[in-house]
């Protein structure tokens, strides 16, 4: 066989490779496509409930919350939403207490995310959390429950670490006789 059939038998089966690869990368990126694009247009319904914020020094801040306690709901999140009000979030029930990660794909506001122990005392706060990224955002410790706020609401608030949800989630409601946080 000559040099010359030698390299273009090569160069056939490299093409060959490409065209493969293209293929199969091609019909990956469709399906992908096509399942964001399932998950974004179909509806994940939410239950609506009240809780409330007590902070260190005994202020009181009610917030409307979604509440996340299905896989699907879950994986949605707030994910593709454009806007929301100053006094609502989403409330995550892992149903279960363990270290947990959270991200910001497909969600384009920024967020404060409280992760809460299981008597919903704030564990870690995310603060303003970069809309998109996919980074994860980790709380390695006794985690009950995570809650999603609008970015800044934490430091506008004054809201930390120690602080403490009241929701019947945590055997507690908005409302109720103070605790110490």
């Amino acid at each position: 066989m000559s040099p010359f059939s030698l390299a273009l038998r090569l160069t056939r089966r490299r093409r060959f490779t490409h065209l493969a690869l293209l293929s199969a990368l091609a019909v990956l990126c469709l399906a992908a496509g096509a399942g964001t694009g399932a998950r974004a247009a179909g509806p994940v319904a939410f239950e609506t409930d009240r809780l409330e914020i007590v902070t260190h020094d005994g202020r009181r801040y009610g917030f409307t919350v979604e509440l996340a306690r299905t896989p699907a709901q879950r994986a949605r999140g707030l994910m593709y939403r454009r806007e929301m009000a100053a006094d609502h979030g989403m409330l995550f029930d892992f149903g279960g207490v363990g270290p947990r990660a959270m991200w910001m794909k497909n969600t384009f506001l920024s967020l404060d995310i409280l992760f809460l122990e299981p008597d919903g005392r704030i564990w870690r706060i995310a603060e303003d959390t970069t809309p998109m990224s996919e980074e994860t955002i980790v709380a390695d410790g006794p985690i009950r429950a995570a809650l999603e706020l609008k970015g800044g609401t934490c430091r506008l608030l004054g809201i930390e670490i120690g602080d403490r949800v009241r929701h019947p989630l945590f055997g507690t409601g908005p409302g109720g006789a103070a605790d110490d946080p």
